[in-house]
């Protein structure tokens, strides 16, 4: 795999050099789809209920722009209604009648690339590094890798568990640390690559609740994708995060109302959305969206940064 391939290199191959050579975005506007050729690692591809997870939809979308998807998550019953999510929308695209020359090639390219699902915990390195294997042996290696995995418990300095603190920290940043160790090996040998880490507002900015071991690990995903983007750069590898606001995903219902609102999901919504200027809730394909964005050669000059996906809250002061 090339620089050129994923917008990873270091060169300006493919770009606007004054040779009228095309840039490699263009590429992203075939029929093909925007990751067509690609093989992309997605952990937390799971999701707390029905609905669109961070990590659901990106599996999803990655899928219908065409990449070869390895979507892992550590609940295998999640993972295979992600999976379905995406073999009923090729089906669908399967089944749309080519009206016109060309059509159905596009609708090839909206069916989208294949997923495979993978049973791992991204936690245990032992696993990751078993996952990273399967990927290269398997798939013929990473181009892509989003991660997604986490989750928060309520709880400032005083109130956390000891143990509650090591396991935020180990299930939002040292998650995030250990597949980039198995895959970043991986993706230097084919040449280059695009990482996204997701992150959270809460790494920005008390976003209304304590919730201590979340809020830093989630600052520290910021700081390890800007510190790996720096050093991975000559590798053709780009390191970026999208930092997702308060989404109205499964995870209100099945986790923080009870947290936060004694079960009452409907005043965490309200309450969340309150906060929001433009006055309504993204949900995971917002987060998705941002993250094909990253990973697409359209981002080939992005690297070390982030695009915070939170309807302007974070921008409000008052």
């Amino acid at each position: 795999m090339s620089g050129t391939r994923t917008g990873g290199g270091a060169g300006p191959a493919g770009g606007d050099d004054g040779t009228g050579s095309a840039h490699p975005a263009d590429a992203a506007h075939s029929p093909r789809g925007r990751l067509a050729g690609r093989t992309a690692v997605v952990t937390g591809a799971g999701c707390v209920g029905s609905g669109w997870g961070n990590g659901r939809a990106a599996a999803v979308l990655f899928a219908r722009e065409g990449a070869t998807v390895l979507a892992v998550d550590v609940d295998e019953e999640a993972l295979e209604a992600t999976v379905a999510l995406v073999r009923d929308q090729r089906s669908a695209s399967a089944d749309r009648p080519a009206h016109r020359q060309g059509e159905q090639e596009q609708g090839e390219a909206d069916g989208g690339g294949r997923i495979h699902p993978y049973v791992c915990d991204v936690t245990d390195s032992a696993a990751v590094s078993a996952m990273a294997e399967h990927c290269r042996r398997e798939l013929g290696g990473p181009d892509v890798l989003v991660n997604n995995v986490g989750g928060s418990r309520h709880g400032g300095p005083a109130e956390l568990a000891e143990d509650d603190w090591h396991s935020q920290l180990d299930l939002n940043l040292t998650s995030v640390y250990l597949t980039c160790r198995h895959i970043v090996p991986l993706m230097r040998e084919r040449g280059g690559g695009s990482i996204v880490n997701t992150a959270s507002t809460s790494g920005l900015r008390w976003t209304g609740s304590p919730q201590i071991g979340y809020a830093s690990a989630k600052a520290g995903v910021i700081q390890f994708s800007r510190v790996a983007a720096v050093q991975h750069a000559p590798d053709g590898i780009r390191v970026n995060t999208v930092v997702p606001g308060q989404l109205h995903t499964p995870m209100v219902e099945a986790r923080l109302a009870g947290q936060r609102a004694g079960g009452d999901a409907a005043a965490l919504l309200a309450q969340r959305e309150a906060r929001i200027p433009l006055g309504f809730m993204g949900d995971g394909r917002d987060t998705a969206y941002a993250a094909l964005f990253l990973a697409s050669d359209e981002a080939r000059f992005v690297t070390g940064t982030e695009i915070v996906v939170d309807g302007g809250m974070t921008a409000r002061c008052d």
